[in-house]
């Protein structure tokens, strides 16, 4: 009988995001282990020997790597499919737990990373570019990605018990909004995880899934490992986060102006929304208060400029902007 390796090996990974100018970014680095080299999330092993929590190692790791001191971050999900990740060094599996982390996009940021080679900030749409709908619904849904899906879900395959495209068919409702549902902005994991299996990204051919995507475009940029879908998850998180908690903030400076936040929430929802309904949704949810100062950083008319009100914490259990569903 031969024998397996069933050492497991724990690494860390953080999708660490930020909105710059009303752009949502990812912190990626360039992996020296593709060629060409594709995108990977900072990353490392966890040591007990070294650090006592997770938390501590992600933080430790991420300023090795990027010379970023993260502030925000939650655990987000285990990744462990066989399969998911090139052996440790020993032949053990490696096992990730994902982090999301938000933070501030600012002048002392730009200049840490700046000195920090193989990091960039990637404008996350770049991965998901069926996600951003502030400019419309997006012409690849309805041109490449529903008809291929489609085509798929039609497809018999070897022990298929004949109920599989009613299956996927109602996935593909559920999750791209089709016979009548609603698009859900919050189902970023649930697209991407379609689109993978009926083998129509990049990642899907790496892993052996298929031997080609065949379509003659790249439905978003490729990510080294199962790393875009742990950004998915990151997404998908952070989106209905700011429904119930605060988290947005984390995305922007001490002072801000309504229309700020309001770019910023878009940046993260992939939606427009409208300005009026928007401000009113804002003073409604009591989130923010003045300062007294204003900003004429758009050349324009002096915009007021406002903060978040902590003491919402105090008074309300769930307090974010619940941004409705499109």
């Amino acid at each position: 009988m031969n024998e397996r390796s069933t050492a497991v090996e724990i690494g860390l990974n953080a999708a660490i995001l930020a909105v710059s100018e009303g752009v949502p970014r990812l912190l990626a680095i360039a992996s020296a282990q593709d060629v060409p080299p594709l995108d990977i999330l900072p990353f490392g092993p966890f040591d007990p020997t070294i650090h006592r929590t997770f938390e501590t190692s992600l933080r430790a790791r991420v300023a090795e790597q990027t010379a970023l001191k993260l502030g925000y971050i939650e655990q987000l999900y285990t990744f462990g499919d066989r399969g998911r990740y090139m052996a440790g060094i020993d032949g053990s599996h490696v096992v990730s737990v994902g982090y999301l982390a938000l933070t501030r996009m600012d002048e002392e940021c730009s200049e840490t990373l700046a000195a920090a080679a193989g990091v960039t900030w990637r404008g996350w749409y770049a991965y998901f570019p069926w996600e951003d709908w502030r400019g419309g619904r997006p012409v690849m849904l309805d041109a490449m990605i529903l008809p291929a899906l489609d085509a798929w879900a039609r497809r018999s395959e070897p022990g298929d018990d004949g109920g599989r495209p009613a299956r996927r068919r109602s996935r593909m409702r559920l999750a791209f909004g089709l016979d009548g549902f609603p698009w859900d902005e919050e189902r970023v994991l649930e697209r991407y995880e379609l689109l993978y299996e009926a083998g129509l990204i990049e990642e899907a051919v790496s892993d052996g899934r298929v031997t080609a995507t065949g379509l003659d475009v790249s439905l978003g940029r490729a990510m080294s490992f199962d790393h875009r879908r742990i950004v998915a998850t990151a997404i998908a998180r952070l989106r209905g986060k700011i429904k119930y908690r605060p988290v947005v903030f984390e995305m922007l400076a001490p002072e801000f102006t309504l229309t700020r936040l309001q770019e910023t929430v878009e940046a993260i929802s992939g939606r427009h929304l409208h300005k009026q309904n928007f401000r009113r949704l804002v003073e409604g949810a009591e989130l923010v208060e003045p300062t007294g100062a204003t900003s004429a950083i758009t050349g324009g008319r002096p915009a007021a400029l406002y903060r978040f009100r902590r003491k919402i914490l105090e008074e309300r259990p769930a307090p974010g902007l619940k941004v409705g569903r499109g």
